[in-house]
């Protein structure tokens, strides 16, 4: 039996005004948007940051994509399993490093990037339209302080 000294009006007030959770239902609903927006590329919208966070020059180490994407090392490790399969990414020893492994794009991995951004940018677009009143610009920065 919940706590009669917690009143319903504290439920209200955390529901309204607690930035996690807020937070968390417009990660989730995004999550969902996008994850629609790339099946037919077989790809979530997790992958697609993933596969995006390695378009780079030189590739970079498991630990340089689990920051950027805020995740664990396990988590991300076990993330690339499935792209690693598929042939989208490749994985490599570090030859600075002999324990450390970088991730590379392969270009099965660079051609479904190419399909997947103009997605991507159609329904972010869609998104920014849909929110004629909120400044994307600053709404991600705000976000980006908060990491």
């Amino acid at each position: 039996m919940p706590d009669p000294a917690l009143s319903y009006s504290t439920t209200i007030h955390i529901r309204d005004t607690c930035l996690c959770l807020q937070v968390q239902r417009a990660a989730r609903a995004l999550a969902r948007r996008f994850d629609e927006a790339f099946r037919p590329l077989d790809l979530t919208n997790g992958q697609f940051s993933l596969l995006m966070s390695l378009n780079r020059p030189e590739p970079p180490s498991i630990g340089a994509v689990a920051a950027l994407l805020a995740m664990d090392r396990t988590t991300l490790t076990a993330a690339i399993k499935p792209l690693e399969r598929r042939g989208l990414l490749a994985v490599s020893v570090d030859p600075a490093d002999k324990r450390g492994r970088l991730l590379a794009l392969t270009r099965e991995g660079q051609a479904l990037l190419a399909q997947a951004v103009p997605i991507w940018e159609h329904h972010h677009n869609a998104l920014a339209a849909g929110m004629p009143n909120v400044s994307l610009a600053r709404l991600s920065e705000d976000l980006r302080a908060l990491i």
